[in-house]
Formats: C-alpha cells, structure tokens, sequence
C-alpha cells in the first residue's frame, strides 16, 4: 500500500526583478526526487516589476520532506542561481479513503 501523500504549494521567489522566470521554473522542475511529483505553477506579481512562481507538489510523506527539498535542493546549487527563497504557501494531507461497496440480496 502507498504511504500517505500531501499536497504542497509553494511560494519561489527570485532574487530580483532581471531574473528569467521561466529559467527559475525550470531550475525548481530539475529537481528529482524518489516521491516527489511537480504540478502546475503561476507567476504571481508582488510589486515593483516582481513576480514569485507559485508551484504545485505532491509527495510522499514517507519519502520526501519539504524542509529538507526547500533547503537541501531548491536553495542550494545549482538552482539557487535563480532561487532566492522558498516559502511553503500551503500544505495539505491527501486522505486516501477506502470506499468498500457491499451487495445486499
């Protein structure tokens, strides 16, 4: 049976506004991880001509911990050449229900 997963969003900000977002986005989607899958992502404006890419990501909880792939792997190199910091915007457990089906007769 699979280990429980969460839903992650995360907040990635560049180091500033001459930063090639699209190479940001790219550089985070490098990352690979045994359990960790990347979703959708959005830049969202902040103000004074800079945007943050928000990105979605599930994991397994047993195989992936978010602290450790923000600090170990999204702001170290190589990737921290376009990352400034992570911040986790949301985070959600998946509840995997079992839904059984019974037959009357």
């Amino acid at each position: 049976m699979a280990g429980a997963k969460s839903s992650v969003l995360l907040d990635v900000k560049p180091w500033d506004d001459e930063t090639d977002m699209a190479k940001l986005e790219e550089a985070a989607r490098s990352v690979a991880m045994e359990g960790l899958t990347w979703g959708a992502s959005k830049l969202v404006p902040v103000g004074y001509g800079m945007s943050k890419m928000q990105i979605m990501l599930t994991i397994v909880d047993d195989l992936v911990s978010v602290d450790d792939l923000i600090e170990d792997r999204l702001c170290a190199e190589p990737v921290d050449e376009f990352v400034q910091s992570c911040d986790i915007a949301s985070f959600n457990k998946i509840c995997a229900c079992l839904i059984r089906s019974f037959r009357i007769f």
